[in-house]
This record gives C-alpha cells, structure tokens and sequence, in this order.
C-alpha cells in the first residue's frame, strides 16, 4: 500500500513515510477525510458524505461539490507520495479510504496490551482529542467518544502495571491531573488511591475517597461502588498486601558492555522483546553484516529472567563441528569433572535442568546440524530455558519462529531532512563522525550519503566499513569506489573478529559453506537485475526450486513475495561478490537475454487483450533485466517486441534509443514503422515519403497503424489519413485505424463520422478487452459531447477514463484525460479547477516527454488564465504555443484555437488591432485546414476586436450561422465572450439596428463574412 500515514488522535494530520506533513486545503476536504478516516476501508455512501458534509444546506449540484474535494484530497495525497490518490476508491454507492497506516489503529493494537511499554507507546501517539479539528461534526462524535474512553481505560491499565513495578510515587503525581479532570471516574480514582497509599501518603488517599464520595451524591444522588468501598476499608486497616513491592533483583548476565549506540533498531528490539516472553525458540536469521549478533545481544539484554542470560560464542567452533555442548558449557563456567562418564549433552541438561534463563547462540549456521540437534534436546528437558539463536539459516526444528533480521531503511533520495530520518544514514554519520571529528550529516553530504546507504543495501556492516574510509576518502570518494568495493571495504580495527573485517570475509563466510552446485547456481542468478522469477532462475540458471530454496534459507538470496509473483533477489554486495566468481558469464547472459526477448515477444500480443493490465505489471517488474537483455544480445528484435510496451508507458526517448541499434534485415524491417512512429510522437519533423516507406514495410500490421497516427498530431490529416491501414490484418488494427480516424474527423468537425467511427472503436476494444483502446475510443465518445455542448457527460467519460489510465498506469493517457478534463473545466467557467488539472497534466507531460500532451496541456493553463483575466499569464503561455504552431511545416491543428485566445487577450489588454491580426491569421489557418469548425472561433474573435460596430454585429451573425450548420454550439465560457461582444454592439447601434445587421450576417458563409474586413 502507498506509504501515507494519517494521524487522528489529535488534529487531523497526514504524512509521507518519511515524515513529511502532507497539506489537506479546505475545511470540506479534511472534513471528507476525516469521515473516510472513520469508516476506513468501508465504503461510505455519496449521500451519507454529502449529508455529512454539508448537513441541510447542501449545494446546488452536491454530487459534482463532493467530486470535487474528492478529486482535491486525492491531488494532495499525490502531489505528497506519487500513487497515494489510489487510496481513495471509488466504490459504489460512494466511495472508501483504503488504509492501513492510521495512528489509532496502532493505538488499538498497543492497547490491548498490559507491558508498561507499549501501553506507554499507546498514549505517546496522542497528539490532543481525537479529531480535535472536526470534533463538533455529527459523524466523528461516537468514535471521537470511544476513543477518549479507551484512552482513559489505557491509562488506568499503565497505572496499575506501573504500580506492580513499584512507581508509586510517580503513579501519584502522574494521575492527579488526570482525576481532577475526571472526579468521577471511580477506576482512575482507585488507581490513584492505591498509589498514594503505596508513596506513603495515607491521610491524602483516604482524602481523595471522601471527596469522591461527596462528588457522587452531590452530582448523581450515588454511593462509592463496592470495589472502592473495600479498597477504603483495606486502606483504613492498612493491608499491607497494598504497600509498595520490594524492588526487583539484579538479574546476572554474561552479555558484553555496550560500546556505542545500536541504531535504528527501536521497533526491532520492542517486538523481540515481546516475541520471547511467548515463544522457547527464536531464530535471528539473515545475510552477513545485517546486525544479527547486536540484535540479539540488546534483545537479550531487556530480559528479566531469574537465572539471567547466557551468551554463547560459536563462531570460533570449526565448521561441522560437533563439540557445540562443551561450548555451551564452558560458557557457564561448568567443568567437567575428573573420572566423570557423563557425555557433554547429558551434563549441559544436568546443569540446566531446573535454572530459567535465556540462551543466547550466536553464528550457528557453520555448526547447524550439531546446534539443531543439542537445542531440541534442551527444549525438551529443560522447561524453564529459553534459546535466541543467530544464524545465517533456520535451526529446522518444530516450535521454532523464524525472525528475519532486514537491512536497515535507506533514504530514497537526497534530501538532507528524508537522509536524517533513515536509519541507515543514520548509523553512517554516527560511525564516520567517530572516524573524523568533523564529518557532518548537512545538506552538502546528504545526497552522496543517501547513495551510499543504496548501493550498500543498508547492511549495517557494510556501512560501518564504509564509515572507515570516510577520513581518508570523504563521502563521495567512498560512493565513487564502489564499483571496488571489496578492496575498499575493509577495517584494521583490531577488536573485530577477523571473518568481519572486510566484506569479502563476511560474504566468503557464507560462500565457503555451500558446496559446488549451490556456488554456481549463486553466482549465476547475479546477472539477473532487481531480482527474478522462479521461471527465470531455473531456465538462465538450470537449477530447481530446491537449490533456491536452500540458498534462501542460508539468507543468500532474499525472496520477496510482496507483489504479485515471487521473486529472487540478491544484495548489490553479494551480486558484485559472484560476479566476480561466474566462470561461465557469456553463455549465461546469452539464456538470459533469449529468456527476457522471448518473454517480451510473448507479452507484445497480450498487451492488446483482455490481460492487459497483468502483462504490463510483469514487464514492468522485469524492466531492469529487459533492459540487460537489450545490451546482451536481445537488440533490435528484443526492441522491437518491447515497443508497444514503452508507447503505453510513455517511455518514448527509451524506445529511439534502444531502436536505433542495427539489426538483420528483417528485424531493420519490422523496426521502421516504430522508429518514425516514435520520432513523430516526440515532435520531430518527417518527411512525407519517409514515413510512407516506413508504413509500408508493414502494411496493414500494428506498427504501420502506429506511424501513421502520429502524423495526425503534426496537422498533416490527409497524409494520415493516405497511410492508416485500410485492409487491417487482424481485429485490434482495425479499432485503432478506426480510433484514428475518429480523431481525424473531430479535427475536421465531422460530427458523423466522429460517432460512428468512435462508437465502433469501443465496441470492438471492448469485444477485445483492450482496456487501452476503450480509453483511447472512449476519449473521441467525450470529444463529441464537447462539440455538441453535453459537457457534463463529456467529463463524466474523461473522469471514467482518468480513473481507468491511473488503474493501468497509462501515463500518456493520463495526460490526455487530464486534459480534457482542464479544458471541460474551463468550458464551464471552472477556471480554478481547469488550471489545477492542467498544472497536473502540464508536469506529468514534461515527466514523460511528450510533445503532443504538453501543448494541451499548456493550451487549458492558457485559457484558464485568460477567461479568469490572468492576462499577462495567458500571452505568455498562448504565445510559446502560437509560436510553436506556426513553427509546424503546416499550421498545427491547434494553431486556429491558440491564436483566437491570445487575440482575445490582447483586445482585453487594450490592443484590438493586434488582436484583430491574430482572428485574421486564425481564420486563414483554419481554412488552410479546411476545418471549418475551428472558422467560427476567429469570426467571434474578429467581431469582438473590429473597429466597426455594423461590420462586427454581421460577423457575429456569420459565426452563429456557422456555428449552427457544424453543430457546435457555443461552451458556457465562450458565450461569455459573444455576450460581451454582443452587449457592447447593442449600446452603439441600437437594439433594433444590431439584430437587423445580425440576421444580415446569418446569410453570410464564413469566407464572405471574413471579406467584410
């Protein structure tokens, strides 16, 4: 789930997961969240919201109000942690916060408790009131009371545990501001009755009872209940079962004094801790130099046990060895005696048979076998012990919880405020600032620090080495080395066991335990990137499952189930440590670069169908090795099956670059199309017969279909329209040619064609499943609302596009839809709105590099900005893109549109003239297109910037003939501008002469109109 933490118990609060607050503007919106944040992951009605939220005096359109703050509040999540808005589901009858990360449920779990830590850790994470900022609102009272009554239930549970631990004195002083608070609370009262007693103050506690007492009949006619009407009786006899505990004994230990801090392992220790009050066994597992040993020795150290804890070395032992009971024995202090037969197990059980204490086996996977068979005897006969043991593998025995010890948490990036909350910088600036006085964690180091603990896998031994080059290296002369890491990571500290000294000791520790055939599988599965499949390990590695598991259990290789298939992974260390080790490097990246090539042809077709969604997660998972694959013998074929995969993803400077290789003829064939498709789709000009020699190297096939749709964002229609397949080769062809074809006819204003050729589309994808295609068709469904006026169903289809781009990850479309959701938004006069969702789609744009997306993008800022009397702002975005549209080798379809609206703006800047030249350039661009939809615009433009009122009221009449005859009847915001137009002509002809002049213009067509100038 996406990394956002939400705060209730106190104002409402969000944050990033690395603590970084994440602003929630407007009342309603955390009004909303606050709502969601009560009923998580529950679906909550759209009425029950809007009732919620604004009570008997909603809004005219309170379904379209609560879309809004719900589009607002997932805005903030993202703009906060990129995917975050997925949390707010859109379910029906309404909608659900998809959360796990909330204060108050780490608050319910610690308060289940009754060990004075957590019930403290409880009641550290309240802030003030529960929901202290929405508390007055109906629908947070219940829970806001629940929440204040289990706090108080907490307190009275951490008084007594406090008491049983002899803090009376404390206990005292600590709820006496609780029980003014709460005069009639009688558990709290008690607790505190009892503490007093226990501090010695006698006369104070019997006091606080009679205050009690009148309290209670005063104010509710009541009589103490009968627990405290004992408790009275036992302190006027002075019970002295309720004075303070003796302190507890000092617990003997074998443990070594702490040198320095142990850091970043707060959670780790509370919930070892906890584990080893219920569980005999515990295993530490876990890659070399991960912080097994100093895990467990601090773990070990918290515990009360009456024969204390034991820590027992073993490392020293000799690999196989079986003497691992005279070790343990030794350890205690016990002999053996002279003339004694009994073996060293018997006499270890002897010894231990009726003590109660902890065991703690450090290093056992050189001598598991030994170690497994010694620990399931004492577990057996002697009831009373307990055994933490430290090991690179599980012990294997029943009973025995496996606790993986991880890395410790790196940055993911450099920001200096991000570095200082990981842990694992944290541990490096502690070591390095031991190693030079003067090192400092600052914002000049952050970044190269931040790399560091990265490249390191934050494996606390790792860093601390690193940490020992600091003085004679710096930082970034340490980050820079680490392509060498083994002759750089090395210490002469001579306090530390020598298999710890450099890495290549504390990886050849575990390697020198595999035999032959776990060594080679090992280093082979280090060609692999970021980890592979089952699959892929056993076809590039020729092994089984077997042998991985093995080298998962010695924590070699680390299995990570959270996605959607297993995967296998190594440690950058351990990588680089078998590469170094692979004897058969050529033929092994050769198999991987066929298995990843041919797993790319296979997901190509897919990646058109109803598993759409499924293969675009598994290439997304494979990236990295897809990415090898192409260096490694994959080339130009491996790119060209991978092309489809880059264009749904946006990855448009990728695709060139991994195209441009050079392949045999037939792949240099099938690579054509791709190559002008991608190069057109990135804004660079082709020539016309370059692109049909391209096209027809593919004729009628997926990327003759692809070139050819992208001359349609350069304007040239006829020549997309000359080159789109007419003779498509399979189902999937025929929708896009049909989805292209519905662009062109909305460029053209070609309402009828526009409709059947969209509808057609989407029935086909959705016969196909191809979510994509639905997107894409559905998207002209929305463009032909817009031209007929039904706005508010052409944002309905965008906003079901928008939602269905953002479940696949279809960043381009996302674009797309945001887009037309700005410029809807504008239509409408929603000029706050449409400038948000452009802002949105503008930097997902320039993210993507996406040409095409960034002008329509820039194009909605611009006219959200002029129709809100922005001005300066529109000329400045209106103008780049006039700029850029004339730059075109033709007018860019856009051009006509850009140009009426940066005429509109210099009009209303004071400069009609200059306006006027822009509709006139408009008008001539859109005839030049023949589109003559796009005429009507710059005929309104021209009547508002003419000098002459009778010539602008017959333009005015042109444009609603036109506008009528192309179906196009005028947005809300552009009937602003005609009204304006319209108002100013009626003052200075007259009513009577202006619709006279108007009704003259009707019989106008839109050239004969334009002659009037």
């Amino acid at each position: 789930m996406t990394a956002v933490q939400f705060g209730v118990l106190g104002p409402l609060a969000v944050t990033t997961d690395a603590g970084e607050p994440v602003v929630v503007p407007g009342t309603k919106v955390r009004a909303l969240l606050a709502d969601l944040l009560v009923n998580r992951n529950q679906v909550v009605s759209a009425d029950r919201l809007i009732d919620d939220l604004w009570g008997g005096d909603s809004p005219a359109n309170p379904a379209g109000a609560l879309q809004v703050r719900v589009s607002q509040l997932r805005k903030a999540l993202n703009d906060a942690e990129p995917g975050a808005r997925e949390l707010v589901e859109s379910r029906p009858p309404g909608y659900l916060l998809r959360v796990d990360a909330v204060d108050v449920a780490r608050f319910d779990e610690l308060a289940r408790c009754t060990d004075v830590e957590r019930l403290t850790d409880a009641l550290a994470l309240w802030r003030g009131e529960a929901y202290a900022d929405v508390a007055d609102a109906e629908f947070v009272r219940a829970e806001a009371t629940r929440l204040a009554e289990q706090r108080l239930a907490v307190h009275e549970r951490l008084a007594e545990a406090r008491l049983a631990r002899g803090e009376h004195d404390l206990v005292a002083a600590d709820l006496a501001e609780l029980v003014t608070r709460h005069p009639l609370r009688e558990g709290l009262r008690a607790v505190h009755l009892r503490a007093l007693y226990a501090a010695g103050r006698q006369s104070e506690a019997l006091d606080s009872y009679a205050d009690l007492r009148e309290r209670l009949a005063e104010e509710l006619g009541l009589d103490p209940g009968p627990e405290l009407v004992a408790l009275h009786r036992r302190i006027l006899e002075q019970d002295a079962a309720l004075s303070a505990p003796p302190k507890a004994a000092v617990i003997r230990t074998s443990l070594p004094a702490p040198l320095d801090e142990l850091v970043g392992r707060a959670e780790a220790l509370a919930e070892l801790s906890e584990l080893l009050s219920r569980q005999r066994l515990v295993t530490l597992v876990g890659p070399g130099g991960v912080g097994k040993t100093r895990l467990a020795v601090e773990t070990a150290r918290a515990q009360s046990l009456p024969d204390g804890v034991q820590l027992v070395e073993l490392a020293p032992l000799p690999a196989g060895d079986a003497l691992v009971a005279e070790q343990v024995l030794a350890a205690l202090g016990s002999y053996e005696a002279a003339g004694t037969s009994m073996s060293p197990a018997d006499r270890l059980v002897t010894t231990l048979r009726h003590r109660h204490l902890l065991l703690v086996l450090d290093n056992c996977e050189h001598v598991i076998d030994p170690v497994a068979e010694l620990v399931a005897r004492l577990l057996r006969e002697v009831p009373g012990l307990r055994v933490l043991a430290t090991s690179r593998e599980p012990l294997g025995l029943t009973g025995e919880l496996l606790w993986e010890v991880p890395p410790l948490p790196v940055p993911d990036d450099g920001d200096l405020d991000t570095v200082r909350r990981s842990a694992a910088a944290r541990l490096f600036a502690a070591r390095a600032a031991a190693q030079q006085r003067g090192f400092r964690l600052d914002g000049q180091s952050a970044a190269a620090v931040a790399q560091l603990c990265r490249r390191l896998d934050g494996l606390p031994l790792a860093l601390e080495l690193a940490a020992t080059r600091v003085r004679a290296l710096g930082v970034r002369g340490v980050v820079e080395r680490l392509d060498d890491r083994f002759r750089l990571l090395t210490t002469q500290q001579r306090d530390v066991p020598p298999r710890q000294r450099t890495l290549t000791a504390v990886i050849g520790w575990s390697w020198d335990l595999l035999d032959e055939t776990d060594r080679m599988v090992l280093a082979r599965l280090a060609v692999f990137r970021d980890g592979c499949t089952p699959e892929a390990a056993e076809y590039v590695c020729g092994t089984d499952l077997d042998t991985l598991a093995r080298l998962v259990d010695r924590s070699l290789v680390v299995l990570d189930d959270s996605g959607a298939n297993p995967r296998y992974r190594l440690l950058e260390s351990v990588a680089a440590f078998c590469l170094d080790r692979l004897t058969d490097a050529d033929a092994v990246r050769a198999r991987h670069a066929t298995y990843y090539t041919e797993l790319a042809e296979r997901a190509d077709p897919e990646l058109r169908g109803a598993d759409q969604q499924r293969w675009l997660a598994l290439l997304d998972a494979e990236m990295a090795n897809l990415r090898s694959a192409l260096v490694h013998g994959g080339g130009l074929r491996l790119a060209v099956a991978l092309s489809w995969y880059w264009h749904l993803r946006g990855r448009l400077t990728e695709a060139r670059r991994a195209l441009a290789v050079p392949g045999d003829p037939e792949q240099e064939t099938r690579a054509a199309p791709w190559r002008v498709g991608f190069a057109l789709s990135q804004g660079e000009a082709t020539e016309p017969d370059d692109v049909r020699a391209a096209v027809t190297a593919d004729p009628g096939g997926h990327a003759a279909w692809f070139a050819a749709n992208a001359v349609i964002e350069h304007g040239d229609l006829a020549l997309a329209a000359e080159l789109l397949p007419t003779a498509a080769v399979d189902r999937w062809t025929e929708a896009a040619v049909l989805t292209s074809l519905a662009h062109i006819a909305h460029a053209n204003g070609d309402q009828a064609t526009l409709e059947d050729t969209a509808t057609r589309s989407a029935a086909l994808f959705a016969d196909l499943g191809d979510r994509w295609g639905r997107l894409r068709a559905t998207e002209w469904v929305g463009g032909l609302a817009d031209m007929r006026g039904e706005h508010e169903r052409a944002a309905a289809l965008h906003r079901e596009g928008l939602r269905w781009a953002e479940e696949l990850a279809l960043w381009p479309q996302v674009c797309a839809e945001l887009s037309w959701l700005a410029w809807l938004a504008v239509q409408t006069r929603d000029y706050a709105q449409g400038r948000e969702l452009a802002e949105r789609a503008y930097a997902l744009a320039v993210e993507q590099g996406s040409p095409g997306a960034l002008v329509f993008a820039e194009m909605s800022l611009g006219l959200a900005a002029r129709r809100d009397g922005k001005l300066d702002l529109a000329v400045t975005h209106l103008s780049h893109l006039a700029d850029l549209g004339r730059g075109e080798s033709q007018p860019a379809l856009y051009l006509p549109m850009v140009l009426v609206e940066l005429g509109y703006a210099l009009e209303q800047g004071g400069d009609p003239d200059a306006a006027l030249a822009l509709h006139i350039e408009a008008f001539e661009a859109a005839e030049a297109m023949t589109t003559m939809r796009d005429a009507v615009g710059p005929l309104e433009g021209m009547a508002a910037a003419v000098r002459s009122p009778e010539v602008a009221a017959r333009l005015l009449g042109a444009a609603a003939a036109a506008r009528l005859a192309t179906q196009s009847p005028a947005a809300p915001a552009e009937r602003d501008d005609t009204d304006r137009t319209t108002e100013r002509l009626r003052a200075a002809l007259g009513p009577q002469r202006f619709d006279a002049l108007l009704a003259e213009g009707t019989k106008l067509s839109p050239s004969e109109a334009r002659a009037q100038l």
